[in-house]
């Protein structure tokens, strides 16, 4: 299971097979209301999130890393908060969890470490032999995480995503 982590936008990914064959995914993301306190929107967040992991109940957490623009200081402190809770989540259910750079996610699957969202999208399209753009972009990038956790795995996931839209990979 993928996760990039947003207040505005959780996207989440799932994705089933072996090494590099992807046999089923699924995607989506969990929307919260700006004009909700920040309490609430963390709390909606994990709790949608708890109900996700319970229905799929994956092998593996692959958490995109927490970064913080210098510019946007108080961005990364959100981020780092909105993180903290899906982190949460999967140790509340016991879920191993690990946490990726974004710059490797994107060196990993795309080459280039400083690949735009656009190209990392694309080579996710690519390896999931996925025609129709893949959105929102947090689902994505979710995607592209869970990707490296079944690329990574010794002994890739049996799960398929129930409540998010399923899709049958392509031989």
């Amino acid at each position: 299971m993928g996760i990039d982590p947003g207040l505005a936008a959780t996207g989440v990914a799932i994705v089933e097979g072996v090494r590099t064959r992807v046999t089923h995914y699924a995607f989506g993301s969990i929307q919260t209301a700006a004009h909700r306190p920040l309490p609430n929107r963390l709390h909606q967040i994990y709790l949608r999130l708890l109900a996700v992991l319970k229905d799929e109940s994956p092998d593996l957490m692959v958490v995109e890393d927490v970064f913080s623009l210098e510019q946007y200081p108080t961005s990364g402190i959100t981020l780092g908060k909105v993180s903290g809770v899906v982190l949460l989540a999967g140790c509340h259910l016991k879920v191993p969890a690990i946490e990726i750079p974004v710059r490797e996610a994107k060196k990993i699957l795309t080459g280039n470490g400083k690949a735009t969202k656009a190209q990392l999208e694309k080579s996710v399209r690519h390896h999931l032999h996925h025609d129709a753009p893949i959105r929102p972009f947090h689902a994505a990038d979710a995607m592209a995480l869970a990707l490296i956790g079944l690329f990574r795995s010794p002994c890739a996931g049996e799960k398929t995503g129930g409540r998010m839209r399923g899709q049958e990979a392509a031989p």
